[in-house]
C-alpha cells in the first residue's frame, strides 16, 4: 500500500520568499493589535474609568473573537472566489474595517464609544486573523508548518515593536504626550492613524503577491486523517444538557447577587449559562445548519485539539492579565502615579509602550531560534522551556524597581509569546483534515478567548479580595499561569511520535 506521504499528490514546498509574502500581513494585522494592547487602558482611563472596571471594558475584545473566529472559519472553508481564493477574502475585509476603527478610535469622545470601538476594532481584526491561522495549514506541508507558523511569530514581533513604541518615538520628536483632561494625547493619536495605514497596506500585499489551491486540489494534498463523521446527536440530551448548564449559572449569578461579591463575576456565570443555551439550540436546529455543524465539531475535536485547548487556556489568560495591568502596574510601582493626567503617568505609560515594544522585539528573535529548538529538542519541550522563562518575567515585575531594568523581564516575555503564537499550531495542525481546517482553528480560538473571559471576571475580585488592589499582583498570577501551561503540554503527543 503506497504511503500517503510519498504519494503523488503531496503538497509541494514553498520557497522562504512564498512564505513571506504569505505571511506579511500580519506585520499589520499586528500593528493594530498591538496598539490596541498597549494603548486601550490609557485611553479608557484617560476618558474616566476605573482600574476596577478595566477587565469589564476589556471584554468586548475576546468576546468579539469568541463568536467571531468560529462563523469566519466555518465560512472560509466554504468560500471560493476565482480571483480572492478562500481565506484572502477574510484578510481583505477584516483589514478594511480594523483600519476604519483605528481611525476613530482615539477620538472616541466618550467612555462608552471607545468602548464600542473596541468592540468593532477587535472583531475586524479576528476577521482577518482566523484564516491566517488556516491558510498557513492550507499552503505548506507538514513539515513546512513550523517555519510558517515561526515566520507569523516574525511578523507578529517586528509590527508590535514598532506600533507599541510609536508613542513613545513620536513624544522624542515634540508629538504632544499630555492633552487636556479626558482627551487622548496626539502621540497616541497619530499612533492609531499609522496603524490604520500599515494593517490596510500589509494585508493587501498577501492579497495580491499570493495564491490559494482550489478546493479539489487541496483535498488532494491533504495528508491529515479525516474527519470521522459525526453521529446524529441526541437532541432530548443536548436540551437537558444545557438546561443542566443555565441552571448552574442562574444559580451562580445568584449568589454573586446575595452575597454582594464583585459584579464582574457575572461574566463568569454569564459564560456558564451562555454554554447551557448553545447545547440548548443544538437540540433545537437541524443537522445541516452551519451551528449544528460548529457544535459537532466542538463535541468531537480530535484528542489532540483538547490537551493543547488546557495548554491555551492558561496562556492567554496570563497574556491578557499582561495587558491589562502593565500600565496601571507599571505607572503605579514604578512611577508613582495614578493620575492620568501627570507627566509622571503618560510617561510611565509611554515606557509599557517600550516595553511592549521589547517583549515583541524579543519574539521576533525568538522566532528565529524556535524551529532550531524545535528540531532539537521537539515542540513540547521548546514550548515548556519557552513559557517557563516568561512567566519568570511576569513575576520579575514585582520584585524590580528600575523600570529601565523592566526590559530583562520582557526578554523572557518575548520568548513566551513567540511560542505561544507558533508552537501550539505546530502541534495542532498536523491533526486537522484540510476540508475543516478552517473551523477547527476557529473553534480553537475558544481556548484562546474563555481564559480572557475568565480574567476579565476573576482578577478584578482577586485583587480586590487579596491583594489590595494593587496591579502588580495581576502580573505574578499571570506569570505562575504561564508556567502552568508549559507544564500541561507535556501531555499532548508529538506530532508524528
Amino acid at each position: 500500500m503506497t504511503d500517503r506521504h510519498d504519494a503523488p499528490s503531496r503538497k509541494p514546498q514553498l520557497s522562504f520568499w512564498q512564505i513571506w509574502n504569505m505571511c506579511f500581513g500580519f506585520l499589520g494585522i499586528q500593528f493594530g493589535f498591538a496598539l490596541q494592547n498597549a494603548n486601550v487602558s490609557r485611553i479608557f482611563q484617560t476618558l474616566g474609568a476605573a482600574i476596577d472596571d478595566i477587565p469589564m471594558l476589556w471584554i468586548a475584545a475576546p468576546l468579539t473573537g469568541l463568536i467571531v473566529q468560529p462563523i469566519v472559519g466555518y465560512l472560509s472553508d466554504r468560500t471560493w472566489s476565482p480571483s480572492l481564493g478562500r481565506r484572502r477574502p477574510y484578510f481583505l475585509i477584516g483589514a478594511v474595517l480594523a483600519s476604519l476603527a483605528l481611525l476613530a478610535m482615539p477620538n472616541a469622545p466618550f467612555l462608552w464609544i471607545a468602548a464600542g470601538l473596541l468592540w468593532v476594532l477587535d472583531a475586524s481584526i479576528n476577521i482577518s486573523m482566523e484564516p491566517f491561522r488556516a491558510f498557513v495549514g492550507d499552503q505548506l506541508p507538514p513539515r513546512q508548518r513550523p517555519t510558517g507558523y515561526a515566520m507569523q511569530s516574525f511578523f507578529i514581533g517586528v509590527g508590535s515593536v514598532v506600533a507599541s513604541a510609536l508613542p513613545y518615538v513620536l513624544a522624542h520628536y515634540g508629538v504632544a504626550n499630555t492633552a487636556m483632561p479626558g482627551e487622548v494625547p496626539d502621540t497616541v493619536r497619530y499612533a492609531f492613524y499609522a496603524g490604520g495605514a500599515v494593517l490596510l497596506l500589509s494585508v493587501g500585499w498577501t492579497v495580491l503577491s499570493t495564491r490559494e489551491y482550489p478546493p479539489e486540489q487541496l483535498a488532494e494534498y491533504d495528508e491529515a486523517p479525516p474527519a470521522p463523521p459525526h453521529p446524529p446527536r441526541d437532541r432530548v440530551r443536548c436540551l437537558l444538557l444545557g438546561a443542566a448548564w443555565v441552571t448552574v449559572g442562574a444559580i451562580l449569578a445568584v449568589a454573586i447577587s446575595m452575597a454582594a461579591l464583585d459584579r464582574q463575576l457575572y461574566v463568569l456565570a454569564g459564560m456558564i449559562a451562555a454554554f447551557g443555551l448553545a447545547q440548548c439550540l443544538r437540540g433545537v436546529v437541524g443537522e445541516d445548519s452551519g451551528f449544528a455543524s460548529v457544535m459537532d465539531d466542538l463535541h468531537g475535536m480530535p484528542p489532540t485539539m483538547l490537551r493543547l485547548a488546557v495548554v491555551q487556556f492558561f496562556s492567554w489568560f496570563a497574556l491578557f492579565a499582561m495587558w491589562i495591568y502593565t500600565t496601571p502596574a507599571v505607572t503605579q510601582l514604578h512611577y508613582h502615579s495614578s493620575d492620568t493626567a501627570s507627566a509622571a503617568y503618560n510617561d510611565g505609560a509611554n515606557w509599557v509602550g517600550v516595553l511592549f515594544a521589547a517583549y515583541n522585539g524579543f519574539a521576533a528573535l525568538a522566532a528565529v531560534a524556535i524551529p532550531w529548538m524545535a528540531r532539537r529538542w521537539g515542540l513540547r519541550w521548546s514550548h515548556l522551556v519557552n513559557v517557563c522563562l516568561g512567566g519568570a518575567g511576569l513575576i520579575s515585575i514585582a520584585l524590580i524597581r528600575d523600570p529601565q531594568w523592566l526590559l530583562l523581564s520582557m526578554l523572557g516575555v518575548g520568548f513566551a509569546w513567540a511560542s505561544i503564537l507558533s508552537l501550539p499550531y505546530a502541534l495542532l495542525s498536523d491533526s486537522l483534515p484540510a476540508a475543516k481546517m478552517g473551523v477547527y482553528m476557529g473553534i480553537f480560538n475558544f481556548f484562546i478567548v474563555i481564559p480572557q473571559l475568565v480574567a476579565a471576571s476573576l482578577l478584578g475580585f482577586l485583587l480586590k479580595t487579596f491583594f489590595h488592589g494593587e496591579p502588580v499582583w495581576a502580573l505574578v498570577i499571570g506569570g505562575a499561569s504561564l508556567v502552568v501551561s508549559g507544564l500541561c503540554v507535556l501531555r499532548v503527543r508529538e506530532p508524528g511520535a
